[in-house]
């Protein structure tokens, strides 16, 4: 077993921050109920020595065993950043201890990228608590979110 796999199963045998945060200021979902890979992020601010830091943050996810371990991960390497430095972290700095991502799992990294941005994004304008509900594109929760029915139509075109 490669480093960075015993890397992902150690960080699979103790997943940080798991589990919805009540009464967030951020949360934000992406993925794609198509392929199977979907992840939530909550955010949490407090104030702290004058700034607006983020205070926990936390996740659920559907998906491949890396995509778990990097959010894991992330969520640590979150707490006291202001959301401006939240923005502005790579996928490589997301994924904390695990090194650099295979190539064929660079996508679990911008997964979690993903729902950071947008969890940034859904942040009530930078206003705490004032989150108490998600907004009107996503499900109550993830689960359902796979169950929801695709948004338009679909469309069959035959290849000659």
């Amino acid at each position: 077993m490669s480093s960075f796999e015993t890397k992902v199963q150690e960080a699979l045998a103790n997943p940080h921050n798991q589990g919805e945060i009540p009464n967030a200021d951020g949360v934000g979902t992406v993925g794609s109920p198509e392929c199977g890979d979907m992840l939530r992020m909550w955010l949490k601010f407090t104030e702290k020595d004058g700034k607006r830091v983020i205070d926990r943050a936390s996740f659920q996810a559907f998906g491949c065993q890396t995509a778990i371990a990097v959010a894991s991960m992330a969520t640590e390497l979150l707490r006291g950043k202001t959301a401006a430095e939240a923005k502005d972290l790579t996928v490589q700095e997301l994924t904390g201890g695990l090194g650099p991502l295979p190539p064929m799992k660079i996508h679990c990294g911008q997964l979690v990228e993903g729902a950071l941005r947008n969890a940034l994004e859904n942040d009530a304008a930078g206003t705490p608590g004032k989150v108490d509900a998600l907004p009107a594109n996503q499900a109550p929760t993830l689960a359902a979110s796979l169950h929801r029915k695709p948004a338009g139509t679909v469309r069959i075109v035959p290849l000659d």
